[in-house]
Formats: C-alpha cells, structure tokens, sequence
C-alpha cells in the first residue's frame, strides 16, 4: 500500500473518530437516553457550542440560547434563529468579544429565580472564549498572562489552575452567581476528564456549593475507540490504543518514532494533548504539527508507515489546519530549522502534509493515528 492510500485511510478513520463524538450528535443522544427537565434556558459555551446548542434546541425548541464559540465555528442554523444570541470570540488567547462573552454569561447566569433552570452546555476553548475579569484586571494583562502560559509548555491543567484565580465565572463561579437550577453537559478536552479542569471549571458545580446535575458526554476515550472499532471493520488488525500523549512533543516524538521503528502491520492509536515551549517569534503552526514533522524523522526512508496527528476540534494552535499526515518522504533537512522556529505548518505545507479538516464542532483533545503496513 502507497503512502496516498494510507492517509485516505488515516484521514477516514480520524473523521469517523471525530464524529463519534461529536457535539450535537452527543448532546441529543444524552437526552434522548437520559430524563432532563425542560430548561428555561440554555448557555452553550466552547469551540463545541455550536453542535452542542443545536443538539439541545432539537430536543427542546425555540428555548433562549445563548452560545459563545471560536470564531468560524458557528452553524449558520443558528443565526436562522431569532431566539438564540451567538458571540465568536477568540482562541487559544482571548480578546474583547471574550470579555462581551463572559459578561453576557455572567449576566445571563444573574438574571434568573430559584424557578428556573438552565442547561449548560461546556466544551473545550471555554477558558479563553469566555471571562469576566475582577476589577483592576484589563485585557491586555489577561493577553500577555495566556501567551505566556502558552509559550511555556504548561499542561492545559496547569494553565486552567491559573486561570481560575483571575476569573469571575470559572471555578463554579457562574453556577454560584445564579438562583437557577443547573443541568451541565460538558465534552471533555482534559486530562483525567475532570469538570473542574474543563473551562477552567466555568460548569463546575462542587466548587459553588450548588446542586446540579452534571454529565460527561464526550471524551477522546470515545473517540479511540470508535477509531479502533472503524479499523476493525476495515480488516486492519488494531495493535495499540492508548492516551498517553501528555509529554512534549519532542519526548513524544521520540517515543512514538520508537514504536514505530519496529512496529508490526496494523494501526496504532494514541489521545491526548501534548506541550510545547514557543520561541519569542514562533512561525505557523501547533502542537500536532510539531509533533508530526518532529516524529517524519524517524520514519525516514521507510515505506510502510504514515502517521496522522490532528486536534479534534479542526485546528491546531492559532492556525485552520488540524494537523499534519507524515510518512517515509516527508522529512528533510529543512525541517530541523523549521521545529526550531515552530514554524512546522510552512514546513509541512512543502511537503503536502498538512491535514485540514474545518472546525468539528467537538473538542476532545488530540488523536495520533499510524498506519503500518
């Protein structure tokens, strides 16, 4: 099998992974599976909100909405309803209509009696999406805090612990700001899938001393495994599913060039999100591109294998490629200066290895998938 036929398998197999766990598809298979009092409204928030607010308006409509997503990332069903306020803000670092969104939130948590209840829908990208400052806290300061935090290779758990400190709506401080009851459906993009780490915690109930019902409805576990079930149907024997991938890329590389250096005919499947420390002016790119191009040098010259790294939301860092597809041909010289000035994306974009898939309206980490052959 040629390296093309390889990635269009890749390619399938991610998409399969992707939609399994996708945000509308998982919210209306939640209600449909599981009783949940009608709400009097509903607060969607995160690069999934879209999907996920879609998926709770088939279930109750014409219910207010209010949904904050990642610019781009919004179904134009939405904006066909009058009931429905929708903010696109910015992500991986927030700006204005990430402070319009927190407020409105915030406002809109506030505006309601104990008679109430509001399903609130959370996905990854929250942190950023939305945030209601303290006061003597401004944008620019938030700005600098989270491209700082982002530069230094920090854990996404390590950058919502700070977060939390400076918000007025993470860390279960919107449910507490509110008298209404809560139902929170949240799509995990966390290590250990936790609803405090989520949002930097913004659907975190325990943390307010508050009552609601909470459900996780997506996670990159579900997507491995609808990967590893795809690839079955194919004929394609699965010889690892792991998440694992929670190192720097360049660890990570190594390991996952190691594995594949001697790997025996079948797909391999890792989740998770990696790290990654930015020089002061980083070129194009994120994460899984880095990881990609970083882990193209160990499969150099072969023939056999290609590997496909992607976010699952559909883009990777602060670019509109999700990641990249690397095989036996894609390394080069080249590529040593470009990691070095995290400039993969230009990199891969010579090599025809980028993967660009659009905005997935999920978010559930990243997924590495290789072939071998």
């Amino acid at each position: 099998m040629n390296a093309p036929a390889r990635r269009a398998i890749l390619e399938a197999l991610w998409r399969e992974g992707v939609e399994a766990v996708g945000g509308q598809r998982a919210v209306e298979t939640h209600l449909k599976n599981h009783a949940v009092e009608p709400p009097t409204r509903i607060l969607a928030v995160g690069k999934a909100a879209s999907g996920m607010a879609l998926g709770a308006l088939a279930h109750f409509p014409k219910t207010p909405a209010l949904v904050v997503t990642k610019y781009g990332h919004s179904d134009a069903a939405l904006r066909a309803q009058p009931q429905i306020r929708l903010i696109e803000s910015a992500h991986p670092v927030p700006d204005h209509n990430s402070l319009l969104a927190g407020d409105a939130l915030l406002q809109a948590a506030q505006d309601t009696s104990a008679s109430e209840h509001i399903l609130l829908l959370v996905s990854g990208g929250a942190s950023a999406l939305a945030e209601a400052l303290p006061e003597g806290s401004d944008l620019s300061a938030l700005q600098s805090l989270n491209a700082r935090m982002l530069s230094d290779g920090l854990s996404i758990s390590e950058i919502n612990r700070e977060r939390k400190t400076l918000s007025g709506i993470k860390d279960g401080k919107l449910i507490a700001a509110s008298a209404a009851r809560f139902t929170v459906l949240a799509i995990s993009d966390v290590e250990g899938d936790g609803i405090d780490t989520i949002g930097s915690g913004i659907g975190d109930p325990w943390r307010s001393q508050r009552a609601a019902d909470v459900a996780l409805i997506a996670t990159n576990r579900i997507a491995r495994e609808r990967v590893a079930t795809a690839a079955a149907s194919r004929g394609i024997p699965v010889q690892l599913n792991t998440e694992s991938l929670y190192d720097d890329v360049y660890a990570l590389a190594a390991q996952l060039g190691e594995t594949l250096s001697s790997a025996a005919p079948g797909l391999y499947i890792w989740g998770g999100e990696p790290t990654i420390v930015l020089p002061p002016n980083p070129g194009e790119g994120g994460r899984n591109q880095a990881l990609a191009l970083a882990t193209s040098q160990y499969l150099a010259e072969r023939d056999n294998v290609s590997l496909l790294v992607a976010g699952t939301d559909g883009t990777d860092g602060p670019t509109d490629a999700a990641g990249g597809v690397v095989c036996g041909e894609t390394w080069r010289d080249s590529a040593t200066t470009a990691l070095q000035a995290a400039d993969a994306g230009t990199e891969l974009q010579a090599r025809n290895a980028l993967f660009k898939s659009g905005p997935t309206n999920t978010n559930v980490m990243d997924l590495a998938i290789a072939l071998v052959t």
